[in-house]
């Protein structure tokens, strides 16, 4: 009973806070995510990398956007990563408390949008608990999931975001990093939205 009263009475940090209460209101805009991470164990694993755009009224927002590596130096090698990529990379790098903190301020209460979704929501949740805060909140759709809607699709198997792009003839590149997967994401979400007629 004890226990079940202090989860109810527990003191959020002041960035929790602000998120948890953007909610009393609906969003109509859409962040496109994609992390990069050591693993899949939500245990041992960390996020290393999260990108996002942001998608309001049909437009991709490049200057709505979210990107940063995050410093997580004990799992550099595991991650095939170097001290020197860190060093050298020009993009924000911000510690695993600091990244998530700026991350949520940037997500508000805006829908989430990925491929496989679940796996990074499910990544982020366990980070936010390390830091004494509760799960997202926001709605989160998955391209794969809309794909097998809109096409009837019942099997059980998942197309990669490579299949999926060339399955809606959107050009590949050559490179791989979560910005451009985040921006093949928000591409993708943007055919299949319309062609399920979202608003």
């Amino acid at each position: 009973m004890l226990d079940w009263l202090k989860h109810i009475n527990k003191e959020y940090p002041d960035f929790w806070k602000d998120y948890l209460a953007k909610f009393a209101k609906k969003s109509n805009r859409y962040v496109i995510l994609s992390t990069e991470a050591t693993g899949d164990s939500l245990e041992k694993d960390v996020i290393t990398y999260i990108s996002a755009f942001a998608v309001v009224n049909d437009t991709i927002l490049i200057k709505d956007s979210f990107e940063t590596i995050l410093l997580q130096y004990r799992f550099l090698h595991d991650n095939h990563l170097s001290n020197e990529y860190i060093i050298e990379s020009r993009l924000l790098k911000l510690s695993e408390p600091e990244a998530l903190k700026t991350f949520i301020e940037y997500l508000g209460n805006g829908i989430l949008v990925g491929h496989q979704i679940e796996s990074s929501v499910a990544m982020i949740n366990a980070t936010l608990e390390r830091l004494e805060c509760g799960k997202l909140r926001n709605e989160a759709l998955d391209i794969d999931i809309m794909h097998r809607k809109l096409n009837e699709i019942t099997d059980d198997k998942e197309l990669s975001l490579d299949e999926l792009t060339d399955y809606y003839k959107i050009k590949q590149t050559p490179a791989d990093s979560a910005t451009e997967k985040a921006y093949k994401i928000a591409l993708l979400f943007l055919k299949l939205k319309f062609k399920l007629g979202l608003k």
